[in-house]
């Protein structure tokens, strides 16, 4: 019997998660729940009553409420609760009682999934939504939860298993599981506009709650096409941040016709052998002249003449110009200077060479708002520069030969967007965009609208 799920062990969960980097100076992600909300929620059968699951029902109760607000003015007709129920499971109990749709306890382990034959919701509470609540913080356990209620929406809509093996070129997996993203996106909008009784999730919760979204991607070269595909990182942080910003109505008309993925498959022995990660020394040799003549395209197109900065590689961070992380724009004599020697290396390493590549893009494009007039300083430049480096990316992605993205390249696009603001200084290191949701989304629109959206 097929069901949805967040598919996910939490083996790998801890695997993923390990090798994130906190954000220095950021506090931890704050509670949730209002000190003033009522303890009256939903009943959730198979529950201790501790901590984890008094959170999962107050997240599930509010989540209900806005769908009984929301369902009607989207699809015109009222929202119908889920029959069969919530269920929490102590997967470390061999003698637990399994929830619907599985035949042991121990089929829930690191899982949280709707059913649609059984219309319920269930979760692991052992070893799945506190590993949630620690890594990531209670907002990641409300996101995942309010993901699986998009599911049980879905099915109110007429998407059922049968639909989706009825017409599955029109109800993909990976389309699906979007959707589901999206209606969560939703109903956090719903909560950080304050219209939650119960909940409150500020911008440092959110950016620590998308963590999350990142840990469940599918693995790096997973096909698209694959029936169990839920998305790449990029792919799922997009669909959320749709849902965030265009609502309910927006989510509910996503098709294969109008979405754009970014995942693909590994189509090298060579890429899949490094995971799709070129050395430090090799991706520098790449990606510096592709920019420059990326950007050279732009300026030319704008009648400016394309002055080609040196990148010069530096064995410390740089400080020509402020603060500007481990790459910097140096207005005085219009080079870009990258330390090779400590800090971008380190983050090479950890996250993946297109997190390097990102940084060094908006740099470049540092370079072509001076060429083309544009102010380099102010929050104003530091959104145009991660906009045009996400319009240098999505022109990478759409080549068909030459220098050009490997699977996972925009995942790590992302998570060096979510953890740090380096990105999203000016050229004297200040004004950062913040939070991490805002640099992903000026990055987002740079990607789908290309540089005329950057002011270009």
């Amino acid at each position: 019997m097929r069901h949805r799920s967040i598919a996910l062990i939490v083996a790998t969960a801890l695997l993923a998660v390990g090798c994130t980097a906190e954000i220095p100076g950021r506090p931890r992600a704050a509670k949730v729940v209002k000190k003033e909300a009522s303890t009256e929620t939903i009943q959730v059968r198979g529950s201790d009553n501790g901590p984890i699951d008094k959170l999962a029902a107050t997240a599930l109760t509010d989540i209900d409420e806005f769908w009984k607000d929301s369902f009607p003015k989207t699809f015109n007709k009222p929202w119908k609760p889920l029959t069969g129920g919530y269920f929490s499971v102590d997967t470390s109990d061999a003698t637990a009682k399994p929830p619907p749709c599985t035949q042991k306890a121990a089929d829930v382990e690191g899982n949280a999934f709707y059913c649609p034959a059984a219309d319920a919701i269930a979760w692991d509470r052992a070893s799945l939504l506190p590993v949630l609540q620690d890594r990531f913080g209670e907002a990641a356990v409300v996101v995942v939860l309010a993901h699986e209620v998009g599911h049980a929406v879905q099915n109110r809509m007429g998407i059922t298993p049968e639909a989706e093996r009825r017409e599955p070129e029109r109800f993909p997996t990976i389309l699906t599981e979007a959707q589901a993203d999206c209606f969560a996106g939703a109903f956090v909008r719903n909560v950080t506009d304050g219209r939650s009784q119960r909940l409150d999730i500020n911008a440092d919760s959110l950016d620590k709650a998308l963590g999350a979204l990142i840990t469940f991607r599918d693995p790096v070269g997973t096909s698209p096409e694959d029936e169990q595909a839920h998305g790449s990182a990029f792919d799922r942080v997009a669909a959320f941040q749709d849902g965030f910003e265009q609502g309910t109505k927006f989510c509910a008309a996503m098709t294969v016709q109008n979405r754009t993925f970014t995942q693909r498959a590994f189509t090298t022995v060579k890429d899949r052998a490094n995971g799709g990660n070129l050395p430090f020394s090799e991706m520098l040799e790449s990606v510096t002249p592709d920019l420059d003549g990326y950007f050279k395209g732009l300026a030319t197109a704008a009648g400016k003449q394309w002055p080609s900065p040196r990148a010069e590689a530096s064995q410390t961070e740089p400080t020509c110009s402020g603060d500007q992380g481990p790459v910097a724009y140096c207005p005085s004599d219009k080079t870009i200077k990258i330390d090779t020697k400590e800090d971008l290396p380190d983050l090479h390493k950890e996250l993946g060479d297109y997190a390097t590549g990102t940084l060094i893009a908006t740099r470049y494009a540092m370079a072509e708002l001076a060429v083309v007039g544009k102010p380099t300083e102010g929050e104003e430049a530091s959104a145009a520069a991660l906009c045009l480096a996400g319009a240098y990316t999505g022109a990478v992605f759409a080549r068909e030969g030459g220098f050009g993205l490997s699977p996972g390249d925009f995942d790590e696009a992302v998570t060096v967007l979510l953890q740090f603001d380096y990105a999203a200084r000016d050229s004297k290191g200040e004004n950062p965009v913040d939070p991490g949701f805002a640099r992903v989304a000026r990055f987002r629109e740079g990607v789908f609208e290309g540089p005329k959206k950057c002011g270009l």
